[in-house]
């Protein structure tokens, strides 16, 4: 397809609502990606000789990395016609996934429902109501999984009324960064990056990015993070080990795997905030926590990982008031 602007008032017959809004460099959907990757400077890394960036995914305009997948998911329905007007998207979701559907599907007039675990923050409540989404609060102790065991049952229930896009399952989810966020890594670390660490939810982030960085340089080392403990804080994580694993994750891609506690991501997203000027999320904070136990055991490299949202949808948590991390 040829088009002579990127505003063509005449587009492919063929082309999707959603592929027509992605193209449209003013549109909502055309501002997903190409998100900033920021150095980390002011906190101490354990080693001179080594860097480590964050891309900043919470410039996405629905607030997080989850936009990418959303968008994906969507259009690949779309194109597939899996996905029609009239249809509601239903999904479970911890929150940032399903911000992204709610802020989607009110852009292209979907009717979106979201189950999540009720222990989700209130702002993720707050924001998907905003956007106009019906919530279905699912059991706090069963997570995500039990939040997917019950749109299951919904959809088994009433088939052709809903579009089931499946985040855990569905390939357009790793796709998303498949062949786009590796891809600006690459370029934004200028070729440089020796290290790769994203952590474990659905998994698609970690596996869609590593696929394409190694086929890039199969010299850089891929290392996935997650909760230390079943029992943990850290929205959007999971506990892999007494999980339901997601069908889209292969755990071969991965050079290695770190944990991570509570304490220690709430003491990083803390450092962020008053030394790097970073409100951002609490797997965020996880992530550096991570990368800067990574800088301490290599000789040297260029260290990147995904800071997958900001500090807004965390706020009213008590974590904030604690520790001594001011900037002096």
């Amino acid at each position: 397809m040829t088009w002579k602007t990127r505003t063509d008032t005449y587009p492919d017959v063929h082309e999707t609502e959603i592929e027509r809004r992605v193209r449209n460099s003013s549109s909502l959907l055309g501002a997903i990606g190409n998100t900033p990757l920021l150095r980390i400077r002011n906190i101490a890394i354990p080693n001179d000789y080594v860097q480590i960036y964050a891309k900043a995914e919470w410039f996405n305009p629905g607030g997080s990395i989850k936009d990418r997948p959303a968008l994906n998911m969507l259009l690949d329905a779309e194109k597939s016609g899996k996905l029609t007007k009239g249809k509601v998207i239903i999904d479970a979701t911890s929150g940032n996934t399903g911000i992204a559907y709610a802020m989607i599907g009110s852009a292209l007039g979907y009717n979106v429902m979201l189950a999540l675990p009720a222990n989700a923050s209130p702002e993720r409540k707050q924001t998907l109501r905003a956007y106009g989404a019906e919530i279905l609060e699912t059991s706090a102790l069963a997570g995500t999984d039990g939040a997917q065991q019950v749109v299951k049952e919904i959809v088994a229930a009433h088939p052709d009324q809903y579009f089931y896009p499946d985040q855990y399952n569905n390939p357009a989810n790793w796709l998303a960064h498949y062949n786009a966020t590796a891809w600006e890594i690459w370029s934004q670390s200028r070729k440089r990056i020796t290290h790769f660490i994203a952590g474990l939810g659905t998994t698609g982030t970690f596996i869609g990015t590593t696929r394409r960085l190694k086929e890039l340089d199969p010299s850089i080392h891929c290392l996935s993070f997650g909760p230390d403990s079943p029992l943990h804080g850290m929205e959007g994580l999971k506990y892999l080990p007494t999980a339901l694993v997601p069908g889209i994750y292969d755990p071969a891609l991965a050079d290695g795997h770190l944990t991570v506690s509570t304490e220690e991501a709430y003491t990083m997203v803390r450092q962020l905030a008053r030394r790097e000027g970073l409100f951002v999320g609490i797997s965020s904070g996880a992530a550096l926590a991570v990368s800067l136990k990574l800088a301490a055991q290599i000789e040297s490299g260029v260290i990147v990982t995904i800071f997958p949202d900001g500090g807004g949808r965390y706020s009213s948590e008590q974590f904030w008031n604690e520790g001594d991390e001011k900037r002096k």
